[in-house]
């Protein structure tokens, strides 16, 4: 299939802690199913790629990087993923430096039991982190999620809301630029052969808080994920 090597700086500059659902209890206990942390959401990589002898200089400047951890028994089914921290203001048409989006979930598992679907996120917004965390229960987290395969793109629509905030997210990516990941599960199992992942989602997310728009923000450079079960 041809010959790849990288030689890489990581420099992990925004962090989303999922909180207790990945605490050390849990996982002493291996409540979930599957644990997902993600110390880098926002990360800056430095160095080098070369790929069939071609090599490429990574900088900051021009990536944008993103860094997690998904482990446990078992994969989520849907899996859905959702990432960036290319961000413009549709009101003041600034870039977002120093903002970033994270979301990630499906249908977590407990032991055997099947949760309703739910979804974890965080958008840390030019210094101020609005949460979305069901596991926060006094938060009031409510989540709807839609996706979809359409004959050209996959596409994603998302609400969510606690007592006082709401993000609305609408995301779609061309099929062409992307791939199936070949994921394994550590009981020997291969449940997701349609499992899609990119890194060229588009769309908007539109941020509240007591019903007030915070921003409506214009997104690129998406990494997104989704697939399920067969």
């Amino acid at each position: 299939a041809g010959t790849f090597s990288w030689h890489l700086q990581i420099d992990k500059k925004i962090p989303f802690n999922v909180g207790y659902g990945a605490s050390k209890p849990m996982r002493a206990l291996q409540i979930f199913e599957m644990f997902w942390h993600a110390e880098g959401m926002k990360t800056e990589y430095t160095g080098s790629i070369e790929l069939d002898g071609t090599k490429f200089t990574i900088s900051p400047k021009d990536c944008y990087g993103y860094a997690d951890k998904n482990w446990g028994k078992n994969f989520t089914s849907p899996w859905v993923w959702l990432s960036s921290n290319n961000l413009k203001s549709k009101i003041t048409g600034k870039q977002l430096e120093n903002s970033v989006f994270d979301i990630g979930g499906g249908r977590p598992k407990i032991g055997f039991i099947a949760l309703k679907r739910q979804l974890l996120s965080a958008f840390y917004y030019e210094g101020t982190c609005y949460e979305f965390n069901f596991s926060k229960f006094w938060t009031g987290t409510r989540t709807i999620f839609d996706c979809k395969e359409t004959d050209t793109e996959i596409v994603w629509h998302i609400e969510q809301r606690t007592w006082n905030t709401q993000m609305t997210t609408d995301i779609a990516c061309k099929k062409v630029d992307m791939l199936w990941v070949n994921y394994e599960a550590p009981t020997g199992e291969k449940r997701h052969n349609r499992l899609w992942n990119g890194g060229n989602g588009y769309g908007t997310i539109k941020l509240y808080k007591n019903h007030h728009l915070i921003d409506e923000i214009e997104v690129k450079n998406v990494g997104c994920e989704y697939g399920e079960f067969d």
